[in-house]
């Protein structure tokens, strides 16, 4: 797979955590909330793994995180 965006999606796992904990939620509550795994949300914001999300997941974690989604970008 093309590794063109890897960057892009590092710098979103790192604001996605970022907001998630000013929300003060857990990764397990943001997974729960938005109905995806706990792996999926840590995979999402481990800043040393690269996990391509679909835009319907990225815009739950905006809804769940009560931000625009232009804030995780």
């Amino acid at each position: 797979m093309s590794q063109k965006y890897d960057n892009r999606y590092k710098e979103i796992g790192i604001k996605v955590a970022k907001y998630r904990k000013q929300k003060g939620l857990s990764q397990e509550e943001l997974a729960n909330e938005i109905g995806i795994s706990y792996s999926y949300i840590t995979q999402i914001e481990a800043p040393n793994v690269t996990k391509k999300m679909s835009l319907e997941v990225l815009f739950d974690i905006a809804d769940v995180l009560e931000i625009d989604v232009k804030e995780l970008l």
